[in-house]
């Protein structure tokens, strides 16, 4: 027998469109992963209920953010991938992570504290004992490594504290998470208007969506933040501006950004000439998920199977640690 592969757990947000950030951030991390792990990748429909989402619009979003994953790579063959809410196990042991969760620590959550600032008349419990349930997602697979963002890393934190206090309390189950990505060069695409990061509901217009059409991106991109141009040779990029080049280095031929890096080394770029291309490659890169997408989101039959195959495989590895917690904390009585 080869050496059992390491597992790694991965939740995807249920609400908004999937976008060229999101992809290049995450999800080509995850095509990458699944050839190399064990992994389990989930959509977090019960994360989505903190912001009380409109009950009918939940099953379109949680089918076409599993639709758009498919079509942009992940393979159901060779990942778990599952719904949430369909693995009742993750909610018993988000109940008994919360026993030793204490109040002050939640509090203190930086994105607790945003919430409370933007929506303070919403501050439910679901919202405070956020990384909890996030902790019980990745700890009931025993998952090792977290693909996540700079901005989750503080949740993966508590994901090791819980893991270490059961260990101290009753037994060695949980191994510590850890955050990984492939390479320590993070991509990070900004917002086309030069404003943060590309976002899935922040300036829609500066944003390039994997379910764009053609017209659409061309537009978006288009109106892309410029200026004048460099005004001596080899000038440093303003962040606008690299932006574009990081853009047209995931989607373009290496001779076509060449071409631009030296007519912007050399002051003769024309923004304009350099949009038109990149808009004509953005929307050839995205096509094909776009299709692909669309032709999975209304084979309701089709992603019913891969839930189905998903929860039932997720399900076996989560009754085991479940099991094995309840076990260690003396919940076994006959």
């Amino acid at each position: 027998m080869g050496k059992e592969k390491e597992i790694v757990v991965s939740g995807i947000r249920s609400t908004g469109i999937l976008h060229l950030g999101n992809y290049f951030g995450a999800i080509r991390n995850y095509i990458r992963m699944q050839e190399e792990f064990n992994c389990y990748f989930f959509v977090a429909d019960w994360h989505s209920l903190t912001t009380h989402p409109d009950p009918k619009a939940l099953r379109g979003n949680v089918f076409r953010v599993l639709a758009e994953n498919i079509a942009s790579g992940l393979d159901p063959e060779k990942v778990t991938l599952y719904v949430q809410s369909d693995i009742p196990e993750i909610a018993e042991l988000y109940l008994l992570l919360n026993m030793m969760a204490y109040k002050g620590e939640l509090e203190k959550v930086p994105t607790f504290k945003d919430k409370v600032r933007q929506n303070p008349d919403n501050v439910n419990a679901g919202l405070l004992t956020y990384p909890v349930l996030m902790s019980a997602d990745i700890l009931i697979h025993r998952g090792l490594k977290v693909p996540v963002g700079k901005d989750q890393e503080q949740h993966l934190e508590m994901s090791r504290n819980f893991a270490q206090r059961f260990n101290n309390r009753y037994g060695y189950l949980f191994p510590e998470p850890v955050p990984f990505n492939f390479g320590s060069d993070l991509i990070r695409i900004m917002s086309l208007d030069g404003n943060g990061k590309m976002s899935k509901s922040e300036n829609q217009n500066a944003t390039i969506y994997l379910n764009d059409t053609d017209d659409a991106i061309r537009n978006k991109i288009k109106k892309a933040k410029t200026d004048a141009g460099p005004q001596a040779p080899n000038s440093a990029k303003p962040d606008y501006i690299a932006n574009l080049f990081t853009i047209m280095g995931l989607v373009s031929t290496p001779d076509t950004v060449q071409h631009f890096e030296d007519a912007f080394n050399n002051c003769s770029i024309r923004y304009g000439d350099m949009k038109k291309q990149l808009a004509e490659d953005t929307a050839a890169f995205i096509r094909p998920i776009r299709e692909k997408a669309e032709a999975i989101e209304h084979d309701s039959a089709y992603l019913n199977r891969i839930m189905r195959m998903g929860a039932e495989k997720a399900r076996e590895s989560a009754a085991l640690t479940l099991r094995e917690a309840r076990k260690l904390m003396g919940i076994n009585f006959y």
